[in-house]
């Protein structure tokens, strides 16, 4: 029987998302749940179990080519395993076994930011390159690559931290433990330490006017004149090109695909970006790598783990 579907499964820390996708990833069926993380791991395998019965209801199993799961990290995904992450109960917890052994269907998982980038390497901003960097800029900085059409995963299937590239020596601690990096200088918690750094302060601005000030007000009141949210941003998004200059640099990609809550103030964000390209890339990588805004939105996570059934199922 010809195998003309996958199910992804994009599994969060509040939320289970899962789909039954075909090979041109079009949505067939999906569903959304609550995790229920804090009940067990148990718990989270039946949750995730249920989803997948869910979407496979109406199709035959024998049409079903491989099931991919995004899920946070650390992994080893080799062993199918997830080794440990915060917003989950799993330590060592052995995903994957179960999963494969129930359905009797090939079965992969990658980290949430791996399967992002296939997404848009497969379906969306980056379809037709066969080199890109995904970049997603929003509570944190993080990515993924594809070299020569292959999810490139390094040594240790840690590469790409792109939100720990040091951009400015003897910079803000970053959550790492290091100083400088793209992460403390361009995310949106970034943003956000700065606006309230400035309100802490008796600078006159705007962003007064609020109760409560993110990343997301920063770019409202810059957008409408405060001169301090225009610095705020003008420094942080300074250091997020510097960082994107260098990956380009490093990666000579075809495109650089730009994702999370950040890449949405558009304009401001790549126009700075292009700048700090234009200052630091070589002409002839600065002229052939174009960078672009991702498309998927919030199915990212779910395409992926579909895309990354495709691929390692092939």
């Amino acid at each position: 029987m010809e195998k003309k579907y996958v199910v992804g499964v994009d599994l969060g820390g509040t939320k289970i998302y899962t789909a039954l996708v075909n090979l041109d990833g079009q949505i067939i069926e999906e569903i959304t749940i609550k995790t229920e993380a804090e009940k067990g791991e148990k718990v989270v395998l039946d949750n995730i179990l249920k989803t997948i019965d869910k979407v496979l209801e109406n199709v035959d199993r024998k049409e079903v080519k491989a099931i991919g799961i995004g899920s946070p990290g650390p992994l080893d995904i080799e062993k199918g395993l997830i080794v440990y992450t915060p917003n989950l109960p799993f330590k060592n917890f052995e995903l994957v076994k179960p999963i494969k052994e129930r359905y009797n269907i090939p079965t992969y998982l990658d980290n949430d930011a791996n399967v992002a980038t296939l997404s848009e390497f497969m379906f969306g901003a980056g379809k037709g390159s066969k080199n890109m960097v995904y970049v997603t800029v929003s509570t944190g900085v993080g990515g993924g690559a594809i070299l020569n059409g292959n999810i490139y995963r390094g040594s240790t299937a840690n590469a790409l931290e792109i939100g720990h590239i040091t951009v400015m020596k003897g910079g803000p601690r970053c959550g790492c433990g290091n100083t400088g990096c793209v992460e403390a200088l361009a995310s949106g918690t970034a943003i956000m330490k700065r606006a309230k750094e400035a309100l802490d302060s008796k600078v006159e601005t705007s962003l007064r006017n609020y109760d409560n000030v993110t990343a997301k007000e920063v770019f409202i009141e810059a957008e409408r004149g405060d001169k301090v949210s225009k610095e705020i941003l003008n420094d942080a998004l300074s250091y997020l090109g510097i960082g994107i200059a260098n990956i380009a640099n490093s990666f000579d990609p075809d495109k650089i695909i730009i994702g999370g809550g950040v890449s949405e103030a558009g304009k401001i964000v790549f126009d700075k970006i292009d700048e700090e390209m234009q200052r630091r890339c070589l002409t002839t990588i600065y002229n052939h790598c174009k960078v672009e805004k991702a498309l998927l939105g919030g199915k990212a996570g779910v395409l992926g783990a579909a895309a990354l059934a495709i691929l390692e199922s092939k």
